[in-house]
């Protein structure tokens, strides 16, 4: 498979994962309306598109910071879609008023659905694995959350008081049992087929 190129738009991203105030402000002006104009046609306000916008800018933000996000289609493409799944799983979570689809060909963009659901898959993936480490034992979480901390599990091991030998095979039981968790759930079976 060919390698997807990069967008031009790629610095909107970058300018996000550096928290840009001039790059969160340009995002602002330049895209916000479109979005704001849709879920005011979809049985929201303009609070609501304001609060939509807030949450894809902080996922934008997370998947670049922390998964490096590449563009590989228009910025207004992604951040629209983005925003646009997200205002409907709203609307279903809450049972509103049906959808117009006025804007629905408006902006395809292939590139941007592959994106888009590259993207929800990732948050999906890290919702999923919060939960059900959230479930893990006291003890599990604490090795699992000091391992994710320090650089060593010599430094785990004496920050927790206990042997470097044990620290690592802990940790390990630990991982296994977190990764049986999440396989064994039913949302696991979900985001793979997606």
């Amino acid at each position: 498979m060919a390698e997807r190129k990069i967008h031009e738009d790629q610095k909107y991203i970058d300018g996000l994962a550096q928290n840009n105030a001039l790059v969160i402000r340009a995002v602002y002006d330049k895209f916000a309306s479109k979005v704001i104009h849709y879920i005011c046609n979809n049985s929201g306000d303009r609070d609501d598109a304001e609060d939509i916008i807030q949450e894809v800018l902080v996922i934008i933000y997370e998947q670049a910071r922390d998964k490096n996000l590449k563009l590989t289609c228009p910025f207004d493409a992604y951040f629209f879609l983005l925003c646009k799944r997200k205002w409907l799983n709203e609307l279903k979570k809450s049972s509103r008023k049906a959808v117009t689809t006025e804007d629905e060909n408006v902006y395809r963009n292939e590139e941007a659905e592959i994106l888009v659901t590259e993207t929800d898959v990732s948050v999906a993936k890290e919702k999923l694995f919060e939960v059900m480490f959230d479930r893990l034992g006291k003890a599990c979480k604490e090795l699992l959350q000091a391992s994710f901390r320090m650089k060593s599990m010599e430094e785990v091991a004496d920050t927790l008081g206990i042997t470097y030998a044990y620290a690592r095979k802990k940790k390990s039981l630990c991982i296994g049992k977190l990764t049986d968790m999440v396989r064994r759930s039913p949302e696991y079976e979900k985001i793979k087929s997606s």
